[in-house]
Parts: C-alpha cells; sequence; structure tokens
C-alpha cells in the first residue's frame, strides 16, 4: 500500500479542530508551529516560529497570539520576537472603525492601513490563511488585491502593503512585497505547501 503524501496527511491531521499545524522551512533552518481553534469564519489561535542562524536570518524565536472576529477579520495580534540582541515586543488591535492601532511600548501608531482587515507576518505560511480563507479563495476566484498590515518578524516595524492572491489550476499564486510564489491549502484554507518557503508535516 502506497505511503500517503504529505499533502493528504497534512489534510486529514487538521480534520478536527482545534489543531496543531506545523510548517517546517524549505531551504532554511526554521520552523512554525500553531494551535488553531476555529468557530465558524472565527480563528484564535497561538504560535511559535523559531529560526536558526542563516542568510536569510539571524537565530531568533517568536512567539504569537491572533484572535479574528466572526467575520475572519483580524482584531488582535501580539508579537514577541527574541534574538541574540534582546526581546521586542508589539501589540496590534484594530477597532470596529477600521482603525488599526500599533503599540511596541515607546511607539504608538494609528491608522487605516487603506482598509486592511488582515496581519500578514514575514517567513509565516499561517497568516496567508486569513484572507484566503474570508475570500474562500481555496475554492476558485479571480485575481484579488489585499490590503494587509505587514509585520517584519525580526525587527517588529510595521508598514502598509498589498498581496495579490489568484486561483489556478495549480494551486493559488501569491505575489507579496517580497516574493511571488504558488501556495496549495487544504480545505479549510490553511497552506498546505507554500513554494519555496516552507511546508506543512
Amino acid at each position: 500500500m502506497p505511503a500517503p503524501d504529505a499533502a493528504s496527511t497534512a489534510a486529514s491531521s487538521a480534520s478536527t479542530w482545534p489543531a496543531i499545524l506545523t510548517w517546517r522551512a524549505v531551504d532554511a533552518p526554521r520552523m512554525e508551529s500553531v494551535r488553531v481553534q476555529l468557530s465558524g469564519s472565527r480563528i484564535k489561535s497561538s504560535g511559535r516560529i523559531v529560526g536558526g542562524a542563516c542568510a536569510d536570518h539571524p537565530a531568533f524565536s517568536a512567539s504569537y497570539d491572533l484572535v479574528t472576529d466572526e467575520n475572519g477579520v483580524t482584531r488582535r495580534l501580539s508579537v514577541r520576537t527574541t534574538l541574540a540582541s534582546g526581546e521586542k515586543h508589539m501589540s496590534i488591535s484594530r477597532s470596529g472603525e477600521g482603525i488599526w492601532m500599533v503599540d511596541n511600548g515607546t511607539q504608538h501608531q494609528r491608522s487605516a492601513f487603506a482598509g486592511a482587515l488582515d496581519v500578514d507576518v514575514i517567513l509565516s505560511p499561517f497568516f496567508n490563511a486569513l484572507p484566503i480563507r474570508r475570500y474562500a479563495l481555496q475554492s476558485g476566484a479571480d485575481d484579488l488585491e489585499v490590503p494587509v498590515v505587514y509585520v517584519n518578524l525580526l525587527d517588529l516595524s510595521v508598514e502598509e502593503a498589498t498581496l495579490i492572491y489568484s486561483s489556478a489550476a495549480d494551486g493559488i499564486h501569491v505575489m507579496s512585497p517580497v516574493s511571488s510564489s504558488t501556495v496549495t491549502v487544504d480545505a479549510d484554507g490553511f497552506v498546505v505547501d507554500y513554494h519555496g518557503l516552507a511546508e506543512r508535516i
């Protein structure tokens, strides 16, 4: 009997919720693991990303907590990153009026971030699930421009960015400020394989 492939194994492992999803980076010493709770379109998650020193980044450890509303729109995200030089923490929250508040302990920023409903965290395949699930891109859709609050995991800087998603026969094409790639997802819209970045194990 043939061994199940990685995609079917990953998909079956997440058939019941809550679940723990884990990704291994393709070309870097890095892993991400997150506990995900689903209630309809609402997501509550707590994750960790650990990376060894390499050409892409210094050694680091990061943890995050994410909560969305009943429509899958981000309500708040907190991130803590530890490098050899020290630790940084930040929190991001979105009001019902669509204003984001970013607090890193020393600076406070308020912005609409071009109407963004999602956060995206560099190096993380998990956060792609937010727009994919809300727009049901796993079921096929036209090209979609998605404004996001873009978080650099290493220095916790935040900027406005736009991701472009488009469904195709080989998966969902994603164009971000740092790369262009293709992702495959499970039936619930969570990334199974992010070509060139990470694969679920």
